[in-house]
């Protein structure tokens, strides 16, 4: 009865059908003696011609094989097993299987071992056609290399390789594994394929858990998405779900892409732009663009075609890049000079691209003028002439844009030595990720900065925070830590974060979170007082782009919230870079400081203070430990020695580092004005502590506090004892 009801819904199979009974009466008899199970249709003889079945067999088969996709498990299926083979549920080894028939198993292959190497030989090269697809992105040579490998029954294959080599890549390569499928399927990679190959990918969730942390999440977004783009049927996630125990990865696979994807409101929009969509392209791949309008617009001469391409590429504040390469292609083709430069006006009259990334594409190239002269001799007249020719022509605001100056020399030397810092300084900074030593980035800093150069400490903080947003929450911490441990002055972070604000809008193509990463970072800075509020205003005053506007904006709305010195020192775990916790505020810190030192000198164990000081997870902090017992030791004489000893065995472990000991020492010098209100000779006594640590050690030799402010102290004191 149930091939019948096939019969009926397939036109398909029922034209198979009549095929059968005009051309082989006997192949009909035996298609009617199998009704009572649909599935043996797929055995219709292969006996009769083992060597090569009929094709008209293979036809009823695959088709049949397609329909029972529609078809649940309450409607005649003969048994659990050919339910699970019709959905493709079949292990890659199902020869253990007593069920399992050679023939059929091995997709017409009645050799196993000719089975085998097929599918082996299969495997290597789909896996080289994904790599070149992620390489290039080309659908088209996909699909031809697919069609010339064959052996289509094995596609399923690749649709599990696709979408597994894919969940370990950024987004874009997720894109486009899910567009590729999109594009192959029906027309390369059969609907059954597909179907398979999502089976055998749910089915293997808990092995692709291992490798990947967040496998659940990410394969539901491609269950999600191929439901989402009609190449899965939605029954996929119910019938799976029947199949596979109810603890396993694939369950939490199936139940996350149907609860928290495709039940969500406007989940289709949702999750097609779950990566970016067909638009999330690189700054590279953008960069790359521009290049080929260029040369096909220099070659056709076509300023429509042209248009249609800088509109096409939905960039509108990257079009300074465009401005740039047009500039430096017309530096290198003399003859497209004029077609270039007419291209720009014209873009630039007719809106498309605005006045503000026309100076900033000219500005560029200034910037680069001494590196290219070195390959274009006359660069530097021929960008002048350039200048001259749009301010004249009304499309260029000439007064905008730095100088050209004819002394180069000097200029050519200090970006030389800046680029040969910019190398450096991603070496330091990439060092420090590693092994978290301030200390050593300090070091390195005093010898490469040598007559401490304004402009490289901005670069180094740029760099900095730069690399810090490509990575995770525990790099972004352990930058803002090093950044209130170097003590650069104010003026040099906030050129740093101007720079980092005015490239702003290139960041976005790469980061598209970078409006509430340099946010983050521009609060944090001020928080830990790296910056003074004020320094937001006068940023803020500075011609800049809108993202970078929204940057500052967002940074003081997160400082103005209710709570958001706590809130902003956890945000990327400020517990401390060595631990796990979730994050303590520096008032949190200090009571713990505090209450360890009072244990300790109340008769505490001297190995058991070291414990708690290293499980503050704040080595960043220790100057504090440092200041409080100095501060300690100034008020309390009696017990002073065993606050000493502390600090002894904290600096000979490494503890305690001679820099936190250093800046811990400096921050009691600052405070000593308060402790005379309390201690009238505490800056005898702290000069006698200074001494003591340079004895012990603790402190260089050069380190001194100020003696002016020592002066005005002592003469407060002495006239306020007169009073």
């Amino acid at each position: 009865e149930n091939a019948k009801l096939v019969l009926k819904d397939n036109p398909k199979l029922r034209n198979w059908r009549d095929s059968m009974e005009s051309n082989n009466q006997q192949q009909h008899q035996q298609l009617v003696a199998s009704k009572t199970d649909p599935l043996s249709i797929s055995q219709l003889n292969i006996s009769s011609s083992s060597s090569s079945p009929l094709p008209q067999v293979n036809m009823a088969e695959e088709l049949l094989k397609s329909h029972r996709h529609s078809l649940s498990p309450n409607e005649g299926l003969p048994s659990k097993e050919a339910w699970e083979e019709s959905l493709g549920v079949v292990d890659d080894d199902d020869s253990t299987d007593p069920n399992y028939d050679t023939i059929e198993g091995n997709n017409g292959h009645s050799d196993p071992t000719s089975f085998d190497a097929d599918l082996c030989e299969y495997k290597k090269k789909a896996t080289i056609i994904v790599e070149e697809y992620f390489s290039t992105n080309d659908v088209v040579s996909v699909a031809n290399e697919l069609k010339e490998l064959g052996m289509a029954e094995y596609r399923y294959y690749f649709v599990k390789k696709l979408v597994s080599m894919a969940m370990d890549r950024h987004d874009k390569e997720k894109e486009m594994a899910a567009f590729l499928l999109s594009t192959l399927y029906a027309d390369v990679i059969d609907p059954p394929e597909v179907y398979r190959g999502f089976n055998k990918l749910v089915t293997s969730a808990d092995d692709l858990s291992v490798d990947i942390p967040d496998a659940v999440d990410v394969l539901a977004v491609f269950v999600a998405r191929a439901i989402v783009d009609d190449i899965l049927p939605p029954a996929f996630l119910k019938k799976q779900m029947n199949l596979l125990p109810d603890d396993s990865k694939g369950v939490e696979v199936l139940r996350k892409a149907e609860k928290s994807y495709l039940a969500a409101p406007l989940h289709a929009e949702v999750v097609e732009k779950r990566w970016g969509g067909a638009d999330n392209w690189t700054a590279e791949d953008v960069k790359g663009r521009i290049n080929e309008l260029l040369k096909e617009y220099v070659m056709s001469g076509d300023k429509k075609e042209a248009f249609r391409c800088i509109k096409g590429l939905k960039v509108p504040f990257f079009h300074h890049e465009i401005v740039k390469r047009a500039l430096i292609m017309a530096m290198e083709r003399r003859k497209a000079q004029e077609k270039l430069l007419e291209l720009l006006k014209e873009a630039t009259e007719v809106g498309l691209i605005n006045s503000t990334q026309v100076t900033k594409g000219f500005s560029r190239i200034i910037d680069l003028i001494e590196d290219l002269s070195l390959d274009i001799p006359e660069a530097r007249s021929v960008l002048q002439c350039f200048i001259s020719k749009a301010a004249s022509e009304g499309w260029l605001c000439a007064s905008s844009l730095k100088t050209l100056s004819a002394d180069s020399g000097e200029k050519l030397l200090e970006n030389s030595k800046a680029s040969v810092f910019k190398d450096k300084v991603k070496s330091i900074v990439r060092e420090y990720f590693l092994s978290g030593d301030a200390l050593e980035v300090v070091h390195c800093l005093e010898t490469e900065l040598g007559a401490c150069s304004s402009q490289l400490r901005a670069i180094f903080v740029k760099y900095l925070i730069t690399l810090a947003m490509d990575r995770k929450k525990r790099e972004k911490e352990m930058a803002c830590v090093l950044l209130s441990s170097l003590d650069f002055p104010a003026k040099d972070v906030r050129k740093a974060f101007s720079m980092l604000i005015e490239s702003a809008d290139d960041t976005a193509l790469d980061n598209p979170v970078v409006v509430e990463d340099l946010a983050m970072f521009l609060a944090r800075a001020v928080v830990d007082e790296v910056l003074a509020p004020r320094d937001l205003d006068e940023l803020l005053s500075q011609p800049g782009s809108s993202v970078g506007e929204k940057v500052i904006q967002t940074a003081k709305t997160l400082l103005k919230a209710r709570l958001s010195g706590e809130r902003i020192l956890r945000c990327w775990g400020g517990g401390g870079v060595e631990t796990n916790s979730p994050g303590c505020t520096a008032s949190e810190v200090k009571e713990k400081i505090q209450v360890l030192l009072e244990e300790y000198v109340s008769g505490g164990e001297l190995g058991e203070a070291c414990r708690c000081v290293k499980e503050l997870g704040m080595p960043f902090f220790h100057h504090e430990v440092v200041k409080k017992s100095v501060v300690r030791i100034i008020e309390e004489q009696e017990k002073k020695e065993r606050v000493w000893k502390l600090l002894k065995v904290c600096f000979e472990s490494g503890l305690v580092t001679i820099y936190q000991m250093t800046k811990g020492f400096k921050r009691v010098g600052e405070s000593v004005e308060d402790l005379c209100l309390d201690v009238p000779d505490a800056w005898e006594k702290f000069k006698s502590c200074v001494e003591r640590a340079k004895v012990e050690g603790f402190l260089d030799e050069s380190f001194a506090f100020e003696e002016e402010a020592q002066g005005v102290k002592d003469k407060g004191s002495s006239s306020s004892a007169a009073t």
